[in-house]
């Protein structure tokens, strides 16, 4: 079972946060996107160019299911993996707790139009450019994020080193809760 998983769209930091939560935690991470491609010996977005979304998705909810399984610290997932009803459940079923980064579109676009791997590693998936594509991505995931999510932390104005204390002050005071016997 997994410490914390961290969910939300590209480019709202959750590898960068996952990295520095774990060392917070004394715990590893794992970056499922990245563990995915060093699988499959390719990117994703090459991966979607030659084989196409369902193909890809397929492989990442195999990720999922052996990452939730073997997993014993911070997991970062990919910003899609909730578009599945399997992955959803297995989300709640192991991935607990979860944590949704957010962040608005316009932030979101600037951080990907400045990463300069997006354009070789992260796919366009309804045909259109990266950066076209994320609001109306991002408005047909919110809610399945929101239906995941234990907690959700926005990133836009916060360091990713703030962004992870926030989340560890939040993960001890349910271990705090938990230990008294209460709900959190």
């Amino acid at each position: 079972m997994t410490t914390a998983t961290l969910i939300g769209y590209r480019g709202t930091g959750k590898s960068t946060v996952a990295r520095l939560l774990a060392e917070r935690l004394g715990t590893a991470w794992v970056d499922a996107d990245e563990l995915l491609e060093q699988r499959l010996g390719r990117t994703i977005a090459s991966m979607v160019r030659e084989k196409g979304e369902a193909s890809f998705r397929e492989a990442e909810s195999v990720m999922l299911a052996e990452l939730l399984t073997t997993c014993r610290g911070v997991l970062a997932t990919g910003g899609g993996v909730v578009l599945r009803d399997a992955n959803r459940r297995l989300l709640h079923e192991r991935g607990r707790p979860m944590i949704w980064l957010t962040a608005p579109v316009d932030v979101i676009r600037s951080r990907l139009s400045a990463d300069p791997a997006t354009a070789d590693r992260r796919p366009a998936l309804a045909g259109r450019d990266a950066l076209d594509e994320v609001e109306t991505s991002l408005r047909e995931r919110e809610p399945l994020y929101r239906s995941c999510a234990d907690w959700s932390i926005d990133t836009s104005e916060l360091a990713p080193e703030a962004v992870a204390h926030r989340i560890a002050d939040w993960l001890e005071s349910r271990l705090r809760v938990a230990a008294r016997g209460g709900a959190s």
